[in-house]
């Protein structure tokens, strides 16, 4: 009888994170898709094929399934970084250039921009956890900019505080001008602002 009631616990609990990823990955895409006021909890719900209650079993609110979608969406960025930097260890300059190398091929192939920056966009309120999750991303996001660029003889914070801004503005042009617009030219205006701030 215990052996089965620890299978039967065990099966309950693989059948609870198999809703809870339906749940999750729906919820992501739904908010990237359509923003994250336009979609609902019973939409959520609905369409990961569960109920609000299973929902709210296993994330507490709406805004906290926001903000782990998002804690999600930083920790996969920060390690897509990670890797396109790592071929060219010790070479800073190197690493900048092919960081927005991978920026524009990665910006043209986002149909609604960055979630992050949409989320801090959409979400006004400066206690939402959410909008704290995409503003701490972008804080590191700057202070590994200013990092590398300090690292590549940079004097000041002028060079990370132009690729942050460039960055920012490539997302919201690939929304607006969609990927044949202003975004193509990122790789190449990084290069530039690289070559007037380090020579």
């Amino acid at each position: 009888m215990e052996a089965d009631r620890s299978g039967a616990a065990d099966t309950a609990g693989l059948t609870r994170k198999s809703a809870r990823d339906r749940i999750f990955d729906t919820a992501k895409e739904l908010f990237y898709e359509r923003g994250i006021r336009a979609v609902g909890v019973e939409t959520i719900a609905a369409e990961a094929g569960a109920t609000k209650m299973t929902l709210y079993r296993n994330f507490p609110s709406k805004d906290e399934l926001v903000a782990e979608c998002l804690r999600e969406e930083s920790r996969d960025g920060l390690a897509w970084w990670d890797e396109v930097i790592a071929p060219y260890a010790g070479d800073p300059r190197r690493q900048l250039e092919a960081l927005f190398e991978g920026f524009a091929n990665k910006t043209c192939a986002e149909s609604h921009g960055c979630a992050l920056s949409n989320a801090a966009l959409e979400l006004h309120e400066p206690d939402h956890p959410a909008r704290m999750v995409a503003v701490e991303h972008k804080r590191e996001m700057h202070r590994r900019l200013s990092e590398m660029a300090a690292a590549a003889g940079a004097k000041d914070s002028g060079l990370a505080d132009a690729l942050m801004m460039l960055l920012e503005g490539g997302h919201v042009s690939r929304v607006t001008l969609q990927e044949s617009g202003p975004v193509r030219s990122l790789a190449t205006t990084a290069r530039t602002l690289i070559k007037a701030f380090l020579g």
